[in-house]
């Protein structure tokens, strides 16, 4: 089962936690630098201490992807779009898709981890085992002063940056996101929506902080923050359900999920968002994990790539439609 399956802790609001660590091997210069046979060598060298020391991943080679998979990949939060714009990285991926490491993308070594819900102690826990048998073989490039040493200084020191994505309809519709941002960053964390369109009403909440600050610190500080952000939301929730606008918007919009023919990624963003709502506050009676399912696997390369990678953009809809219905129907 994926993790984007199942639910976790503050589940009504908060969707995913993600640990990620950059990390670089002092003996070679950042890949920006390297040719095509080195990063080979990294990444192969990489693939081969894990695999010894017990930690099953799949090694894809970016180069064996094709443009639909590669962007399904980004789609799922797994790898960056400057990583699958190159031909010479590879992923190691685990089944669940909880944990993956990007190999020769801006530095040496980006190891991720994703927990459903809010996990931040469990999912720094997993990145950092595998970060510490990860240096027992290789020599990071560390300095006493500065911490681990990285090709963007922003992520110089403890090289993590930790996120969760919150759903905040909430608080959107009473119009505070703007506030709440600007709250949030005298305290060194960024918000920000988690689609380009802003659909949806998912937000990603991130520590910028990576400098003179422990990564203990870093996470109990970002986990504070997501408990007082859920309390609001919480209490902004018990009014906007209320609104008889917005009982009949979250109604309709699970009708159409259950019997829309033809259905657009942005479109199903937005349904999800009201429905999601719906369910958290005992308004429908639904899988809020099959939801949460679909919320990834029907993005537009996702669907491609599930179906030969062909698709135009109606055959998509009509696809991602069908899926839908037989899901929730």
């Amino acid at each position: 089962m994926m993790w984007y399956s199942q639910t976790g802790a503050e589940s009504d609001v908060v969707l995913s936690t993600r640990i990620r660590l950059a990390r670089n091997i002092r003996e070679y210069p950042f890949p920006v630098r390297l040719d095509r046979e080195t990063k080979k060598q990294i990444c192969e060298t990489v693939r081969d201490i894990l695999d010894g020391e017990g930690v099953k991943l799949s090694y894809i080679p970016v180069s064996t992807l094709t443009a639909a998979q590669a962007v399904s990949l980004a789609e799922r939060n797994l790898v960056s779009a400057d990583f699958i714009s190159k031909s010479d990285g590879a992923l190691l991926l685990n089944g669940d898709e909880s944990m993956s490491v990007m190999l020769c993308e801006e530095d040496h070594i980006r190891l991720q981890v994703i927990k459903p819900g809010l996990d931040l102690e469990g999912a720094y826990a997993e990145a950092d085992e595998t970060d510490n048998i990860l240096e027992k073989h290789l020599n990071y490039a560390f300095d006493e002063r500065l911490g681990y040493l990285t090709q963007c200084p922003t992520n110089l020191g403890t090289g993590m940056r930790a996120s969760v994505m919150l759903h905040l309809p909430a608080l959107a519709a009473a119009g505070n996101m703007t506030r709440l941002a600007a709250t949030v960053a005298k305290l060194g964390i960024t918000l920000r929506s988690a689609n380009a369109d802003g659909a949806g009403d998912i937000y990603q909440l991130s520590n910028q902080v990576t400098l003179g600050i422990s990564e203990t610190a870093a996470t109990e500080n970002l986990k504070s923050i997501v408990l007082q952000i859920a309390s609001q939301e919480r209490q902004a929730r018990k009014s906007l359900v209320k609104d008889e606008k917005t009982i009949d918007r979250i109604y309709r919009s699970f009708g159409i999920l259950k019997s829309a023919y033809l259905m657009t990624s942005a479109e199903y963003t937005k349904l999800y968002s009201a429905v999601r709502l719906g369910i958290c506050e005992g308004l429908i009676d639904a899988d809020i994990n099959k939801l949460n399912e679909l919320y990834m696997t029907t993005q537009p390369a996702t669907v491609n790539a599930a179906n030969g990678g062909e698709l135009n953009a109606a055959q998509r809809d009509a696809v991602r439609a069908k899926t839908v219905r037989d899901a929730l129907g």
